[in-house]
C-alpha cells in the first residue's frame, strides 16, 4: 500500500505571532523526519505568517466556506486560505458539526470547494459516547463518512480523520482493538464508493493522540497518522508524535 504517514496539528482557537518560533521549531522537526508528512492547521489570522517560517511542515486552515465568495460575514473561502499560504484545510471537525450545526452535505460541499482551489482536505468523522456505548459506532461513523464524502474523492487530495468525539481533549482513547476495528470499517466503507483507491487513502486517528500513545496507535495497520490537538501546540510535545510516525 505504501501510505506515507501524515501527522497534522490542529491548533484550534490558539496561536498568535508570539508562537511563530514554535511553528519554526516544528518545521525543523518535520525536516528531520522526511518519511513523515507533517503539517499544522492554524487560525486563519496566522496562516500567512506561519507559512513563512514553517520550513518542511505544511500550513493548513481549520475550515472553509463552501461558496467562493458572497455575503457570508466572518467566513473564509478556500481561495482566501490558499492565497494566505495554506495547502490543506480541515472540514467537518466535530466541534464545527456540533457548535456550528454543519451537516454532512455542508462538509461534502466544503471539501469539494477546497479541492477546486487546489487545497488538500482532511475530512473528519466520529461518534459520540452514546453511540459508542450503544455498540453502533462503526455503522454510524461509516454512514457519516459516506454522506460527507465529496464527488471525485481521491487519495491524492483527501485524507480522513476518525475522531471519537468523547475522546477529544479528555486524555481518554478507545482501546487499540476498537481503533483498529473502526479504521478497517472506514476503509471498507470508502471502498464501496471509490473502489481500489480506498487502499491509498490515509485514515488518521484524531482523539487525544500524544507522545505517550502515538507509537502504539500508529503501529495499527490502518492508522496512517494523526490529527493532533493539544500535543501539537509546542515542538517539545509534538516531537515524540512525529518521531513515532517515522
Amino acid at each position: 500500500m505504501g501510505r506515507r504517514k501524515l501527522v497534522v496539528g490542529n491548533w484550534k482557537m490558539n496561536g498568535l505571532r508570539a508562537q511563530l518560533p514554535e511553528i519554526a521549531a516544528i518545521g525543523e522537526l518535520a525536516g528531520q523526519h522526511p518519511a513523515v508528512e507533517v503539517g499544522l492547521c492554524v487560525p486563519a489570522t496566522l496562516i500567512e505568517a506561519a507559512s513563512g517560517v514553517s520550513g518542511a511542515a505544511f500550513i493548513g486552515g481549520q475550515d472553509c466556506h463552501q461558496k467562493a465568495s458572497g455575503a457570508h460575514t466572518g467566513c473564509v473561502s478556500a481561495a482566501m486560505l490558499k492565497e494566505a499560504g495554506a495547502g490543506w484545510v480541515i472540514v467537518g471537525h466535530s466541534e464545527r458539526r456540533m457548535d456550528q450545526g454543519e451537516t454532512d452535505a455542508d462538509i461534502a460541499a466544503k471539501a469539494l470547494a477546497a479541492n477546486a482551489e487546489g487545497l488538500k482536505v482532511i475530512l473528519c468523522v466520529g461518534e459520540s459516547l452514546d453511540v459508542r456505548d450503544a455498540g453502533s459506532a462503526e455503522s454510524v461513523v461509516s454512514a457519516q463518512l459516506l454522506a460527507s464524502l465529496p464527488e471525485g474523492a481521491a487519495a491524492e487530495w483527501l485524507a480522513i480523520a476518525y475522531e471519537p468525539i468523547w475522546a477529544i481533549g479528555t486524555g481518554r482513547i478507545p482501546t487499540m482493538e476498537a481503533v483498529e476495528t473502526m479504521h478497517v470499517a472506514l476503509r471498507a466503507a470508502l471502498a464501496t464508493k471509490i473502489g481500489a483507491d480506498a487502499d491509498g487513502m490515509r485514515i488518521l486517528y484524531g482523539g487525544s493522540m500524544n507522545g505517550e500513545n502515538a507509537a502504539e496507535l500508529m503501529a495499527i495497520a490502518d492508522v496512517d497518522g494523526g490529527l493532533v490537538g493539544g500535543a501539537s501546540l509546542t515542538a517539545g510535545k509534538f516531537a515524540p508524535v512525529i518521531a513515532a510516525a517515522g
